[in-house]
């Protein structure tokens, strides 16, 4: 008996091995074995009873090592591997990589609830539009195209923040899990997602787990064959819980469906949302998915139909939408305008709390000389490094190189040099001096590095013991906090000067996000939106909480320009240390790719990325752009293979079909 490996390698072939001296090697398990000049993990696919032909028995490499005891996955993953290999271009090993956690042994998960505990939490009473909303996702069908291919049922609540989704889809999994199915329920990959996860485990108990990044990878090990074995029929976690080997999936829900961390920045670079499409298909599940702020995407299939919508428009706890309020930033000395700090006042004499919301962290972001215009970037990456006054130092947020600020200009050595532009740090600075009476605490990547301290603060500002809460995109979405009466949106512009044509889509979302914390439970909440570019359309569109008239200007543009979803798009990006050698490599699959390409179908670029340096490795991209994926898709597979017989070292390839965003 021989087997077929494949290896976490950007190779799409199978490797053949002769069995393990013990006799151990099955389909499904990882093994140790040479390739190359090392012994690396693989992941036995396939056995076979002959040889490939003309592979002789002499040559053939033995598999010196099993590490599994029983099959960690079965053919459902390999099938789901090779689909991710054929669409996102990459190794069938590195998609596999990707799915299956790497611990090397199982440890002994710490159970989450009491074992006797299973639907613990009462639910609570549906409103009409919550029941109407259930009753469509229950009572689906198959549905089949007229060629004969499965496509799942695809619903989507789209609703205002507070209008009760989450009840929804904790309803919805109930139904699944009693019709003795099994749920995955995706939340974004951000550190609130708790909300989520004890809701979940409250009202399901045992039978629920929630998988993410912070386990060690034998823990994550250790949850997956629990899940394969049907110990668990519950499954909550960012985008790589979409592979969570339940079994008889029933459903699929993806919260926040919006939300860019659904797709993946390495190799492979899936996105749950196509994934969890492709698995409900192969499957025969339901896709459930919600947002306040669909995507730009799911907003045009729902208009198609393709996606059902289910529409909640009001807020259950007694709530109200709040009002918003521009604020024109020119001529504001400092971060905080009168209004806000007014507003501020107002809420802490009512007793009330506040939330200041900046999506840039430090102290400041950009160093400037007024006599000489010299500008202070990182030594390895084509960006701006950021002051943080905590560590006295200026830092990378791509590459993490940091230097002591300079005194003076290094160019010129004049004193009119310094730190401009405003961050989270300068924000809390200000605050603090304005309001010293008031209890403030900072929420962002630098604030909470420590582990649970993110969840210290936010359990604080639930049971009132801060005043101000301020921080990044941690505060803007996905929590419920009953005492918050205003939002201050310090600076609303920070997406809108990237060059992307997704910055429009980013910023209305977020503000109508974080604008969605205030006033859940009382009908007095006040947003302020403070900017330099008061007529932008995603701004006030946003204000105006005109979620549809945004989608339509949108969509419009979007159209006009010929970018997603009227358009599909797949970005290559070659980096490499050596200037001169990204260049050629980009050049030379311009070359390939215009032979290759369809005639409905164009080439945007080369040139340089919008950063073009990331820790010393310079980077060119160009983008494909067609109508349909099948033309682009074709034409790439058959550019790289033309660039893969002749292709130099010391350039590397990247492939992002889909792409979220172009930087």
């Amino acid at each position: 008996m021989y087997f077929e490996l494949v290896f976490d390698v950007p190779l799409q072939q199978r490797f053949t091995y002769a069995q393990d001296d013990k006799g151990e090697t099955a389909v499904g398990k990882r093994v140790m074995a040479p390739f190359g000049r090392r012994e690396v993990l693989g992941y036995v696919i396939g056995e076979r009873e002959t040889l490939p032909e003309g592979i002789p028995e002499s040559g053939l490499k033995k598999i010196r090592r099993v590490v599994d005891k029983e099959p960690i996955f079965g053919p459902d993953e390999i099938e789901l591997a090779l689909w991710m290999a054929s669409y996102y271009l990459c190794g069938t090993g590195e998609a596999l990589a990707t799915m299956i956690p790497s611990g090397r042994r199982e440890t002994s998960p710490e159970s989450l609830l009491d074992e006797e505990v299973q639907i613990a939490e009462k639910p609570l009473d549906l409103s009409q539009e919550q029941q109407l909303a259930l009753d469509a996702i229950l009572v689906a069908g198959p549905h089949h195209e007229p060629q004969g291919t499965a496509r799942p049922d695809m619903f989507y609540l789209y609703g205002i923040t507070g209008s009760g989704k989450t009840e929804v889809f904790l309803r919805s999994a109930e139904a699944m899990l009693a019709a003795g199915k099994s749920v995955i329920y995706l939340v974004p990959e951000i550190a609130l997602t708790h909300q989520v996860e004890e809701a979940v485990q409250r009202r399901f108990g045992a039978v629920a787990t929630t998988v993410h990044s912070a386990m060690t990878g034998s823990a994550r090990l250790a949850e997956w064959s629990r899940i394969r074995r049907g110990e668990v029929r519950i499954v909550v976690g960012p985008r790589s819980a979409v592979f969570a080997p339940v079994q008889n999936l029933g459903l699929i829900i993806i919260d926040e469906e919006h939300d860019g961390s659904y797709k993946s920045g390495n190799t492979p670079r899936y996105h749950a949302r196509q994934v969890a499409f492709k698995r409900c298909a192969a499957q025969g599940a339901r896709l459930v998915m919600g947002s306040a702020t669909p995507s730009a995407e799911a907003w045009k299939l729902m208009e198609d139909g393709t996606i059902k919508r289910l529409h909640l428009s009001r807020r259950l706890s007694g709530g109200a939408p709040p009002n918003i309020r521009i604020v024109d930033l020119a001529g504001t000395e400092g971060c905080l305008s009168n209004e806000l700090k007014e507003e501020i006042r107002e809420t802490a004499r009512l007793g009330r709390q506040t939330i200041l919301f900046l999506n840039r962290r430090g102290f400041s972001y950009f160093y400037h000389c007024r006599q000489c215009g010299y500008e202070l970037t990182c030594k390895h990456c084509s960006v701006s490094l950021t002051y943080h006054k905590q560590l006295g130092k200026a830092v990378c947020h791509y590459c993490g190189f940091s230097a002591v600020p300079p005194q003076a200009c290094p160019q010129c050595g004049s004193l009119e040099a310094g730190f401009a532009g405003f961050g989270t740090e300068m924000i809390e600075e200000e605050v603090q001096r304005t309001f010293p009476d008031l209890r403030i605490r900072r929420a962002d990547a630098d604030s909470t590095a420590k582990k649970g301290s993110l969840r210290e603060t936010l359990d604080v500002f639930r049971a009132g013991g801060i005043d101000i809460l301020l921080g990044t995109q941690m505060v803007a979405k996905g929590l419920n906090f009953p005492g918050v009466r205003l939002v201050g949106v310090v600076l609303a512009d920070t997406a809108l000067h990237l060059p992307d044509f997704r910055a429009a889509e980013r910023t209305f979302s977020l503000i109508v996000q974080v604008a969605g914390r205030a006033g859940r439970y009382f009908p007095d909440g006040r947003v302020l939106v403070q900017t330099y570019r008061p007529q932008d359309p995603a701004i006030t569109y946003a204000c105006k909480a005109d979620i549809e008239g945004f989608y339509h200007y949108e969509l419009a543009q979007r159209k006009d320009l010929g970018f997603p979803p009227y358009t599909r798009l797949i970005r290559i990006t070659a980096r490499s240390k050596q200037a001169e050698l990204a260049d050629r490599a980009i050049m030379r699959l311009t070359g390939l790719l215009r032979r290759e390409l369809p005639a409905d179908c164009d080439v945007l670029g080369p040139a340089d990325c919008p950063i073009s340096i990331i820790a010393g490795n310079y980077r060119r991209q160009l983008i494909l752009r067609g109508k349909a994926m099948a033309g682009i898709h074709q034409a790439v597979k058959r550019a790289m293979t033309a660039y893969d017989e002749k292709k130099s070292s010391g350039v590397y390839i990247e492939i992002d079909v889909d792409p979220v965003q172009l930087l």
